[in-house]
């Protein structure tokens, strides 16, 4: 089973981003396990604070290096990224040389009440993570409208069209991971 690390761009512990991660995760159980670093640890991202490395970046990079794949969940805060979340990816590609993402297969999601459900902030976060040289997955885009008992609070879907369109998306997701994953496994071993 691949591990993907979870990056929810909500800090809010009632974050519906990350009752859709976890609803996700649910949906993966048995295909793919879900980690999910602290980004509330980590400090705002100043090159300096490299000369003696706060342990929550320490231990951002780590998850990320030990993933098979990514999975960035976004809400849409002022028609883009949180700075949580653009945060966590300063952290991970520095230093210079040190860029944790490169070679992840990764998927950017999100969902917000708002009928484009982030669609906004994933345009935004596609750009930047192919700029991380990561293998992003481009479809299905999933442009989640968060409404009122669609997730119930065993994080399961409740709607069954819903819960098939996503199913459909773990489907695709696993199977991305499995064939990036193993290539960058084959590359690291070439070297």
């Amino acid at each position: 089973m691949h591990k993907v690390a979870v990056l929810v761009g909500s800090l809010r512990a009632a974050s519906i981003n990350l009752s859709f991660a976890r609803a996700l995760e649910k949906l993966a159980a048995g295909k793919l396990e879900f980690v999910y670093p602290d980004l509330s640890a980590l400090p705002i991202y100043n090159d300096d604070l490299w000369a003696n490395p706060p342990a929550g970046a320490l231990a951002l990079k780590q998850t990320v290096e030990a993933a098979d794949a990514v999975l960035f969940v976004t809400p849409e805060f002022n028609r883009t990224i949180p700075a949580a979340l653009s945060n966590a990816i300063f952290w991970g590609s520095r230093p210079w040389g040190k860029n944790s993402w490169a070679g992840k297969p990764a998927s950017v999601v999100g969902t917000s009440p708002g009928g484009i459900g982030s669609a906004v902030a994933q345009s935004h976060l596609r750009s930047v993570v192919t700029v991380l040289d990561t293998v992003l997955m481009g479809q299905p885009e999933v442009y989640f409208q968060t409404k009122p008992g669609l997730i119930d609070e065993d994080f399961n879907i409740t709607d069954p069209e819903t819960k098939a369109f996503l199913e459909g998306y773990i489907a695709r997701f696993t199977g991305w991971v499995a064939r990036h994953a193993g290539d960058r496994s084959a590359s690291v071993a070439a070297e």
